[in-house]
């Protein structure tokens, strides 16, 4: 499975073929955001569903990331402590924020797809 997953606080994730799962925040969130200054990565552990893993610092407001799901986090983007401008230059490429193991696989799949997360965007639009 490649295809992107979301969240309702506006997260991709990206489940690879080795089971682990990359996580980043949307461009609808990195616009909302602006310019990120500075990135708290997570330490490499076990965290549970809803955890605050790691802060993003902008120009206007310094908002935590939570995990998206129970697992191990097994990688972090260490470019982003030289480099927090990848997160606006190409969140969903080299600006992503850790890798993970999830508990259970299967719940990447639960969580909202393309379709819809393009209708809680327009929700958010429309209220």
């Amino acid at each position: 499975m490649s295809e992107l997953r979301f969240t309702v606080d506006h997260e991709w994730l990206r489940q690879d073929a080795d089971g682990l799962v990359t996580v980043g925040i949307t461009a609808y969130a990195q616009e909302a955001l602006g310019d990120v200054v500075f990135v708290q990565l997570p330490e490499p552990q076990t965290y549970g569903e809803g955890d605050e893993v790691a802060v993003l610092e902008s120009v206007k407001a310094a908002s935590n990331i939570a995990m998206p799901l129970a697992g191990e986090i097994v990688e972090v983007n260490a470019e982003l402590d030289g480099s927090p401008e990848l997160v606006n230059e190409d969140p969903l490429g080299k600006g992503w924020f850790f890798r993970f193991r999830p508990t259970d696989a299967a719940a990447v799949a639960a969580l909202l797809d393309q379709a819809g997360y393009d209708r809680l965007l327009k929700a958010n639009d429309d209220a």
